[in-house]
């Protein structure tokens, strides 16, 4: 039953144009570890990423900041993402071109990804790049991010992403430096 389900992941995936995760880095690829963190545990990973990879780290910070209030966050995050709203950024990657990889951070925001991050995506040209997408979550997973990544990126090489544990992220080292070993070409 196992493998079906796993098969069956796979060819969602390839529906989507998501690519496998295997062999995806080169060695001479420039790489850089984009992502967008409110409670800091995005940023744990993507620094972790940085460290696994040796990419450039660049944290996408929207103009205006996010309420700390739990149930005014909420509120205007679920906004953001049914209206397709995409804040205005503090700054951008000033030459985004000279990078082969982007690994794509952000925490799971009601299924998705943060709207902070759909701004960046929209923003940038990613055409012909690799996008390696990864979520901290409470409990969905990358939920759709994958497939809502791949329409703000459609000439983007999209592949399968990672997903951690927000609660775990301070012990996830090793899982990390896994998961960029498997898409690294030796």
């Amino acid at each position: 039953m196992k493998a079906k389900t796993v098969l069956s992941s796979i060819f969602a995936g390839l529906a989507l144009g998501v690519q496998a995760q295997a062999k995806t880095i080169n060695a001479d690829d420039r790489i850089l570890v984009a992502y967008f963190s409110h409670s800091g545990n995005t940023r744990e990973i993507a620094q972790q990423i940085s460290q696994a990879s040796g990419g450039a780290l660049f944290e996408i910070v929207p103009a205006n900041a996010y309420p700390e209030d739990y149930q005014d966050l909420t509120a205007v995050t679920k906004k953001e993402i049914q209206d397709g709203i995409k804040p205005e950024l503090q700054a951008n990657v000033e030459d985004i071109g000279k990078y082969d990889v982007i690994f794509i951070g952000s925490p799971c925001w009601w299924g998705t990804i943060a709207a902070p991050v759909s701004s960046f995506l929209a923003a940038n040209n990613l055409s012909g790049k690799k996008v390696i997408p990864f979520m901290t979550h409470g409990g969905s997973g990358l939920g759709y991010s994958e497939s809502d990544i791949k329409k703000l990126v459609p000439d983007a090489e999209l592949v399968s992403g990672k997903a951690f544990w927000g609660s775990r992220v301070k012990n996830a080292q090793d899982d990390v430096n896994n998961w960029v070993k498997e898409l690294q070409n030796d």
